[in-house]
């Protein structure tokens, strides 16, 4: 049995003081409903993906299902760190190819900036392991840095290709109206900008961020009747890695997303190679660089010379919505924005943005500093 998305919605990245988080996750379920064509009484349950650390309502789906008029159909929520609401859509596929459900909404959405940044930066820093790394001081920039200076003493990559990644990201950010920041930067700009955790820049790191996005799933005959351009969930793949950083035997690559990718590619019969568009992990510059490498776009150790080939007419455009690094990490939210963008380069309505002719589009959502990896790769 297949599972095609129907419809898809996106709201606005950035602070959001002017919504509750229930009024945050009803813009892209309108829109997405209206994408579909659907009525709210057609979905038979919602997942929701969220990191309920970051807000101050506990069990945060019973309030929004109930905001959004979804009683008495059931509602649960996902978590995987910044990788929530890709497991929510990994969720809702089985659910659907079970058949135990039609028509399932997945809902992605985070309010981080209700907190102070200082207490972001603890819970952040709580993501590892809190019995031997946290006491240390860890913050959620620290572990990456680690990556970048065991790539930089491996391979040899540089800080102008870190910056370059940033640069290019800002570039097509620029062009996304739902981007938290829509303004070109230069890899000027982000060496000179502060360090935060050596070699990692201010401009290297992305943004906390409010936001939401929705993807409507359905089984095949619904998707089939319901949508004339319905985007088919070809292949999935999921993996972890040790939590703690002491145990992995290799700090430049995330063991996770190599095998998730895998896992993926062998189910929907695809290589790396037949990727026409994606969308990376980039939290920090040094993670799409690595995610270049484990997702097989290009060798072991030429992350970073392979950042002139993800730009529109490059050899796989990836991030051309701006990515984490510009739209912003809301991070319950990140894993539903990511195949909202591909989903609309599918269907070729990127705008300035679109890959022409996209035909098969990957998104590769990471947790935490790689505890978990989710891969989708879906087509037309």
């Amino acid at each position: 049995m297949k599972a095609g998305i129907i419809g898809i919605g996106h709201s606005k990245f950035g602070r959001r003081d002017d919504v509750t988080v229930q009024e945050l996750a009803f813009e892209p379920f309108v829109e997405a409903l209206n994408d579909a064509g659907i009525r709210r009484q057609d979905i038979d349950a919602t997942i929701i993906g969220a990191s309920p650390v970051y807000m101050t309502q506990r069990s945060i789906a019973g309030p929004i299902t109930e905001y959004l008029g979804l009683n008495p159909q059931p509602v649960w929520l996902t978590e995987a760190a910044c990788g929530s609401s890709a497991a929510a859509l990994r969720t809702a596929y089985a659910l659907i190819t079970a058949g135990m459900h039609e028509i399932v909404l997945v809902l992605g959405v985070q309010k981080m900036l209700e907190n102070p940044t200082s207490e972001i930066l603890k819970i952040m820093g709580r993501s590892g392991d809190v019995q031997f790394e946290a006491p240390f001081g860890t913050t959620f920039a620290n572990y990456y840095a680690m990556y970048a200076n065991s790539h930089m003493a491996k391979y040899g990559t540089t800080s102008e290709q870190l910056a370059s990644v940033a640069v290019k990201n800002h570039h097509y950010g620029s062009m996304n109206p739902l981007a938290m920041f829509q303004k070109e930067i230069t890899i000027e700009r982000v060496l000179e900008s502060q360090i935060i955790a050596s070699p990692l820049h201010l401009f290297d790191c992305c943004a906390n961020a409010d936001g939401s996005a929705a993807i409507i799933l359905a089984n095949e005959e619904k998707s089939k009747q319901l949508s004339d351009t319905p985007i088919w969930l070809s292949g999935l793949g999921a993996a972890t890695a040790p939590f703690s950083l002491l145990t992995r035997p290799e700090l430049t690559t995330l063991s996770s997303a190599v095998e998730a990718s895998q896992i993926a590619y062998a189910q929907a019969k695809v290589n790396p190679s037949d990727i026409d568009v994606a969308e990376v992990h980039d939290c920090f510059t040094i993670a799409e660089i690595m995610a270049y490498e484990d997702l097989g776009f290009t060798d072991r150790g030429k992350g970073g010379e392979f950042v002139e080939e993800a730009y529109l007419g490059g050899k796989i455009p990836i991030n051309v919505d701006g990515g984490l690094k510009a739209k912003g990490h809301p991070i319950g939210a990140t894993g539903c924005s990511q195949v909202y963008g591909i989903v609309k380069q599918l269907r070729g309505e990127a705008g300035k943005n679109q890959v022409d002719g996209a035909e098969i589009g990957l998104a590769h959502n990471i947790g935490g500093h790689g505890q978990y990896c989710l891969i989708h790769i879906l087509s037309r």
